[in-house]
């Protein structure tokens, strides 16, 4: 192996941005441990290159599990330089109708699957004093939408780990990005989406529409997946990487549309913002 390559250890590499992720990290020469929850998607992804192609059965809602495999990866293919903790899916529905255990389950994977293994490679990483972390989280971790409030309710607690992480290990040159992908050419609003059965009426005029558009855009959605993992590759040899890095115009403008709002918030309500504070006249009896 070139001093110039890498390892990544990538989850959930069957498919998506996933997948792109690792196909691109491969032709670029880098060695690529991917992890996937079926035989069939391990014999498929290791097929990619058969010598630096490394499949791992992995559920990361399982913490011994993720402690083992990343041990076992240090040890079998060697120090692991850029981790994308990729794996997750999509829950759609209102609120008032995603029952909770729905929500726990979002959490599981999107939060806790993530926040696993980003734990898990941070030893080692720390010890080197070397290593990038990825995590993708999604448009909808910095901007949220109706119909979708558990996912974004999972992104948006995964970025506020990821901006805290990147705080608490800079000083050991380790460096932390989320990735907030718009919307992409992958299989995210199709077998990676679990849809809440509708049972309210007074949400079907809001949505509806909603449902029924996410469904008809699936397959031709604005973002090419390549050309994320591309960019992706593009600020890995950066020595000060971008904390988020938003993909997709249609993200760029939802986010900055989100971010204005929250500013206008902090603008209109200054003053009672800044009443709360404490002042010496408030010990006057």
């Amino acid at each position: 192996m070139t001093p110039t390559t890498k390892i990544f250890l990538i989850t959930g590499v069957s498919s998506g941005l996933g997948r792109a992720f690792a196909t691109a990290a491969l032709e670029a020469g880098h060695t690529v441990v991917g992890t996937v929850r079926q035989d069939a998607d391990a014999e498929t992804f290791t097929a990619l290159h058969p010598e630096r192609a490394h499949a791992r059965l992995l559920d990361v809602t399982d913490d011994a599990a993720v402690l083992a495999v990343v041990g076992e990866v240090e040890q079998s293919v060697g120090p692991i330089d850029v981790l994308i903790a990729n794996a997750g899916y999509g829950l759609e529905g209102t609120f008032e109708e995603t029952p909770l255990a729905d929500l726990r389950a979002q959490f599981d994977v999107n939060v806790f699957g993530a926040a696993a293994t980003v734990q898990a490679v941070l030893p080692f990483m720390r010890e080197r004093r070397r290593g990038h972390v990825l995590a993708v989280t999604s448009m909808g971790g910095l901007a949220s939408f109706p119909g979708v409030s558990a996912y974004c309710g999972s992104k948006y607690a995964l970025e506020g780990i990821l901006e805290a992480v990147g705080k608490e290990i800079s000083a050991f040159d380790i460096h932390v990005t989320a990735i907030e992908p718009g919307s992409f050419r992958t299989d995210w609003a199709g077998r990676s989406m679990i849809r809440t059965p509708r049972s309210i009426p007074d949400y079907d005029e809001l949505f509806e529409p909603i449902r029924a558009a996410r469904q008809t855009a699936s397959g031709k959605q604005l973002g090419n997946p390549a050309k994320a993992a591309a960019a992706l590759l593009r600020i890995l040899d950066e020595p000060n990487p971008p904390a988020h890095l938003v993909l997709g115009s249609d993200a760029l403008r939802l986010v900055r549309a989100g971010r204005e709002a929250v500013g206008r918030d902090l603008d209109t309500w200054e003053n009672l913002t800044l009443s709360t504070d404490y002042t010496p006249a408030d010990d006057t009896p």
